[in-house]
């Protein structure tokens, strides 16, 4: 039906006017006669009609989620406050009307404090974000809105001491709200209570105790058994042939062959004779080498002694030096 609409809206009015002089009759002789103490205990839903307040002598009751500017909230036993001064709610602030210092003790190092807590209300638009966000529940909103005042500072830039509020006074504002949160509280502290605690870490080497055994009894921690490994016999090693020191003799005889292998080089007449000195020089008889223990011979053939071993280069310097001097006497 054309027009349905504005009828509805139109019902809505006389339903809402015809209330104001229902419930003014219920309240004979007037709903103003018990003044702004019977006003407050009726909860703003349950007020129907088009009535007035006489503001500022009367107010109407605010529902419980009213919120309008924030308060640190302070244990009112202890007087500690739950601001840990972590900044969360000056990042999260979409005015940026949040600043806060944090405390620092007598040597200079921060603690969890705050020293210095302002909220600018002037700027303030009352989103309940830093509420929302606060891990430790410290900032909760205010039902307080009458703030009015003739000087922006410093009256309207809340410091430390103006946002404190005792926990009693956010459980009577917002009772479900504290109610709510004390339980969960609660619970949170007995499931911590019962979880069980962490056994201490067992020294090194020693046994871990059993799944079903109670963590407060002492645990006896033995250290295991060790068993003792046979000791294997020490072979001595005989010296090598760069350890062992030389003779005089030997020195001289590996100069002179050193004589005779440059002389051949050179192709001179004095190779042959030189040649011959280093095959008279006599060769020391080998010096015994003490036996090693167990040890069997390497599958190349025997081992040649440091002395068999320099004659026999001796030798072969001596063959090369004759036949480079037999060979420039034929040209």
């Amino acid at each position: 039906m054309f027009g349905s609409g504005i009828l509805k809206g139109l019902g809505v009015t006389l339903k809402e006017f015809i209330d104001t002089y229902v419930d003014d009759v219920k309240k004979i002789p007037s709903r103003y006669a018990g003044g702004r103490e019977e006003i407050e205990q009726r909860i703003g839903s349950e007020q129907t009609g088009l009535f007035t307040v006489q503001y500022p002598d009367e107010r109407r009751k605010l529902p419980e989620r009213f919120r309008y500017i924030p308060m640190l909230v302070y244990d009112a036993e202890t007087g500690e406050d739950r601001c840990t001064a972590c900044g969360i709610c000056a990042k999260v602030c979409p005015p940026q009307c949040i600043w806060i210092v944090r405390d620092r003790d007598e040597n200079g190092k921060p603690i969890t404090r705050p020293a210095e807590f302002h909220i600018d209300t002037t700027i303030c638009m009352n989103c309940g974000l830093c509420a929302e966000f606060c891990p430790f529940d410290a900032i909760k909103m205010n039902h307080e809105y009458e703030i009015a005042a003739h000087q922006r500072m410093p009256y309207l830039v809340f410091d430390l001491q103006a946002l404190r509020q005792p926990t009693t006074y956010y459980a009577q504002i917002r009772p479900t709200d504290w109610a709510a949160e004390e339980e969960a509280r609660k619970a949170k502290e007995a499931e911590k209570a019962a979880k069980p605690k962490r056994p201490a870490k067992a020294e090194a080497g020693g046994s871990k105790p059993e799944a079903g055994a109670s963590l407060s009894a002492p645990v006896e921690v033995t250290p295991p058994a060790v068993a003792s490994e046979p000791v294997a016999p020490v072979v001595e090693v005989a010296p090598t042939a760069a350890s062992a020191k030389r003779t005089p003799e030997e020195i001289e005889r590996l100069k002179t062959e050193a004589a005779a292998r440059r002389a051949a080089k050179a192709g001179g007449e004095a190779a042959p004779a030189l040649v011959k000195a280093a095959s008279s020089l006599p060769v020391p008889a080998p010096e015994p080498v003490p036996p090693v223990a167990e040890a069997a011979p390497p599958s190349s053939g025997a081992k040649r002694t440091p002395e068999e071993i320099e004659r026999l280069k001796a030798e072969a310097a001596a063959r090369r030096a004759a036949k480079a001097a037999q060979g420039g006497e034929n040209m």
